[in-house]
């Protein structure tokens, strides 16, 4: 698990929730930021010009639990089309075509928040139509990487995870990594395949890393051979001068065409949503090709060839931050979401869409813990702390009433604007945004197992269409692989 109740601590100043193994570094940042600009204001969830979450109306009510009168969660609210072209992808043209396990292991519980689809995967495969393989993360905490089979998926109406088909270990978990990152608090992970580039004489699995906190800039990036038993690591990379916040979680191929008319040679799409406001508010997206600065650039090496695509708030020199203010906000952003995978869908036609799967809250949004007590973030010495609450409501963090699986769809045309300089990067928006939770197997906040997040990552095969989402924690521990397919 993501560490237990009795191994972490909590910030009174921050209102966030820290490993006791961080408390001495945690410390010594603290101590930075009060000589150099203040404690409060440098680690604020709630920066000036951003209204504050607004409590629940009985902030000390409990969550409705079994035998309760339950409250109908909010329905979502519609975003209006960005004046989209004809051609884009609708939630409308994604068939679900059902879901399958993962191997019966342990290594596979916590499982799923990085995933990318290789197509020379599997060449021996069962000929059920669904060639190629999958590299995905395991446990969170493990933070290695296996590559797996892909079944053929089966639609389960009384969602019993039992009947479905089983994926098979093709190659079992390594350090894809080389040991770069060490042990990292509540960690963030991203993964990409792409063939060979600029000269390679083979395809490589792209990889980002990162954790829950990240005080100062660090390489984030690399990239290793397919063979897991001899990754050979090139990296670690800096990306650009953006702070690690916006850069280390989902990666996913840019469209070849797209790439050459918009950011030339940059391939592959990199970005990281964070809860709290520290990432910007909303999802952001960069271009980058680590070839273009070297084969492979040296370690430590800053990519000097990145293009902004999404990013709602600005990157301030120094600042491992976002800056953010009222205006820079995506439609209907809340502090407690979790935007966990992305992924260019294309599609017959000249079809296209770049969309954003996570976890979206509902509803109220407040700090604090999860029957709705409301911890104060300001700083001021007067603020009087509420006392937490008994187990299994004492996580504290950013909740919400309610949570709903979600892709939200992007116009890849005013990304490209964004990229040309015609447009702000806050201001594309979704144009569409499709629920997942009638078709998901374990929906809705569990407090007991500490499961807060529906789904994980994303990964697409170009070639037939097939999208594959991770729901994560959904076969008991263990996480389920859903299918879609763009008609």
């Amino acid at each position: 698990m993501r560490g237990s109740r009795d191994e972490t601590f909590a910030c009174r100043r921050c209102g966030e929730r820290f490993a006791l193994r961080y408390f001495y570094r945690f410390v010594l940042y603290c101590a930075i930021f009060l000589a150099l600009a203040g404690c409060a204001g440098a680690v604020s969830d709630s920066p000036a010009g951003v209204p504050s979450p607004t409590p629940p109306t009985n902030p000390t009510q409990q969550p409705a639990i079994e035998g309760d009168t339950a409250v109908p969660p909010p329905t979502t609210e519609p975003i209006a089309p960005s004046a989209p072209p004809a051609q884009l992808i609708q939630p409308g043209d994604l068939a679900y075509l059902g879901a399958f396990r993962l191997p019966d292991r342990d290594d596979w519980e916590y499982s799923g928040y990085a995933m990318t689809y290789y197509p020379d995967g599997d060449p021996n495969g069962s000929g059920d139509g669904f060639p190629g393989s999958l590299f995905i993360l395991g446990h969170d905490q493990q933070q290695l990487v296996a590559e797996i089979s892909i079944p053929a998926p089966i639609v389960s109406p009384d969602k019993n995870a039992a009947g479905l088909n089983r994926a098979a270990l093709l190659q079992p978990f390594a350090d894809i990594t080389g040991g770069a990152f060490g042990e990292l608090e509540i960690p963030r992970a991203g993964l990409a395949y792409l063939p060979p580039q600029a000269g390679q004489a083979s395809g490589k699995l792209y990889f980002a890393w990162g954790q829950h906190f990240e005080f100062e800039r660090t390489p984030t990036h690399g990239w290793s051979e397919l063979d897991l038993s001899a990754p050979q690591t090139a990296g670690l990379w800096y990306v650009g001068d953006f702070p690690n916040y916006v850069l280390n979680d989902y990666l996913f191929p840019i469209p070849e065409a797209w790439a050459g008319a918009n950011a030339p040679g940059q391939l592959l799409a990199t970005g990281r949503f964070r809860d709290g406001v520290w990432s910007g508010l909303g999802p952001s997206l960069f271009a980058i090709g680590p070839w273009l600065d070297g084969n492979p650039p040296p370690p430590g090496a800053r990519l000097g060839d990145v293009t902004p695509l999404l990013l709602y708030g600005r990157s301030l020199p120094n600042n491992p931050e976002i800056d953010v203010s009222e205006g820079h906000q995506m439609n209907n952003y809340a502090e407690p979401d979790e935007w966990s995978g992305g992924a260019w869908l294309t599609a017959g036609g000249g079809k296209t869409a770049v969309i954003f799967v996570g976890t979206k809250a509902l509803g109220e949004s407040w700090y604090g813990f999860a029957n709705g007590v409301v911890y104060p973030t300001s700083g001021d010495a007067d603020e009087e702390y509420p006392e937490v609450p008994p187990w299994p409501y004492d996580d504290r963090g950013w909740w919400s009433e309610d949570i709903e699986a979600q892709i939200i769809f992007y116009n890849p045309d005013e990304l490209a604007a964004v990229a040309r300089g015609e447009m702000a990067t806050w201001d594309p928006q979704p144009y569409a945004v499709m629920s997942l939770d009638d078709l998901l197997f374990d929906t809705g906040f569990d407090y007991e197992r500490q499961k807060r997040y529906l789904v994980g990552a994303v990964s697409f095969d170009r070639e037939r269409g097939y999208l594959y989402i991770v729901e994560r924690r959904a076969d008991e521990e263990r996480s389920l692989i859903h299918v879609f397919q763009i008609n």
